[in-house]
C-alpha cells in the first residue's frame, strides 16, 4: 500500500532562513505556503529532487513548538506517500491506529507508533529539482526491531518477506529496512535497534528513545553535492564504509538539525539485499 518516502517536516525556528539554506545547499525551491493548525505552525514547503521538505515554524500550542521547545530545530515527521490514502487510512481504523486529516495529508502522532511521528499523502508525479533525486529513507531508532516490522507491516500493508536484515559494527546497531517495494525501488524505514550505546546513534538513542534519526536522499551527483557543502561551508563528512564509498552525511549544524545521508543513485541495493540492482542500474 505504500510507494515513497515523500517528504519531511522539519521544525525550524525561522522557516524563510530554513529554505535559503536548503535553497543554498540542496537548489531548493519554495513550492508552497501555508499554515497548519495540527502542526501549530506556519509551513514553507520546498522541493528538492521529487521530495518536498516542510518547515514548520511555530505559530502556538503544538507538535512544532514542542519539539523546537524539547530539542531545539530538527526532523518533526516523516512522510510517506501511496495511492489509495482512503483505503490506507481505513486499515489504520481498523487496526486502532489513531490518525487525523487536514487537507490533503493525514497525520499519526508519535504515540501511536514506535516513535515515528508520520504524515501520509496521496500519490502524486513531480518534475525533479536541482541535484538530488529522491528520499529513499527514513530511520527510525527502536527498541525492538522485530516488533517494529511486525508493527509497519500490519498498519502499513507491507510484505515482510521482502524485509533486509540490516547490522553494522561501525554504527553499532541491528534492524531491518521495511522496503515498500523492492526491487523497483529503494524506499523504505529503516529500523535501527541500538547494539553500542557509546556510538553516536545510541547517545542520540539514550536521550531520545523511539524517535525519528535521520533521513537519505539519492544524486547522479555526488560530486555536485559536496561542492555545494565546501562552497557554503556546510559541515559534512564522507563514508569509509566499503560499499558505499562515495557517500556522506550532511551534518545537522548546517541543516536546521537534519543529520542527511547522501548516496549515489542505486548504490544502496549494495546494502538492502539485492548487491545485483546497484551494478545494474549505476
Amino acid at each position: 500500500m505504500m510507494s515513497r518516502v515523500d517528504r519531511m517536516q522539519l521544525a525550524v525556528r525561522d522557516r524563510a532562513a530554513a529554505a535559503q539554506t536548503f535553497a543554498k545547499l540542496l537548489d531548493a525551491v519554495i513550492v508552497g505556503e501555508d499554515e497548519s493548525a495540527i502542526m501549530g505552525a506556519k509551513r514553507t514547503t520546498v522541493q528538492a529532487g521529487i521530495s518536498q521538505f516542510e518547515l514548520c515554524e511555530p505559530t502556538g500550542d503544538g507538535p512544532a513548538r514542542d519539539f523546537l521547545d524539547r530539542w531545539s530545530e530538527g526532523l518533526l515527521s516523516a512522510g510517506f506517500s501511496m495511492p489509495d490514502l482512503s483505503a490506507l487510512c481505513q486499515r489504520l481504523s481498523e487496526r486502532n491506529v489513531m490518525w487525523r486529516d487536514e487537507g490533503e495529508q493525514v497525520h499519526i502522532e508519535a504515540s501511536q507508533t514506535p516513535g515515528l511521528r508520520v504524515v501520509l499523502t496521496q500519490d502524486v508525479e513531480r518534475e525533479r529539482v536541482g541535484p538530488l533525486q529522491w528520499l529513499y529513507e527514513v530511520t527510525n531508532v527502536i527498541d525492538d526491531h522485530k516488533a517494529a516490522a511486525d508493527f509497519y507491516a500490519d498498519i502499513f500493508g507491507l510484505d515482510k518477506s521482502r524485509f533486509s536484515p540490516i547490522k553494522s559494527e561501525d554504527y553499532g546497531y541491528k534492524g531491518q529496512l521495511t522496503l515498500f517495494d523492492p526491487p523497483d525501488r529503494l524506499d523504505r524505514i529503516e529500523l535501527s535497534q541500538i547494539t553500542d550505546p557509546e556510538r553516536a546513534m545510541g547517545r542520540f538513542a539514550g536521550k531520545r528513545g523511539q524517535s525519528i534519526y535521520m533521513c537519505y536522499v539519492e544524486t547522479d551527483d555526488v560530486a555536485g553535492v559536496i561542492e555545494r557543502l565546501e562552497r557554503n561551508d556546510a559541515r559534512h563528512a564522507r563514508r569509509k564504509d566499503a560499499h558505499n564509498p562515495e557517500g556522506l552525511f550532511i551534518h545537522p549544524s548546517a541543516l536546521h538539525g537534519v543529520l542527511m545521508g547522501v548516496s549515489r543513485t542505486n548504490l544502496a541495493w549494495n546494502w538492502s539485499g539485492r548487491p545485483e540492482l546497484a551494478k545494474a542500474r549505476s
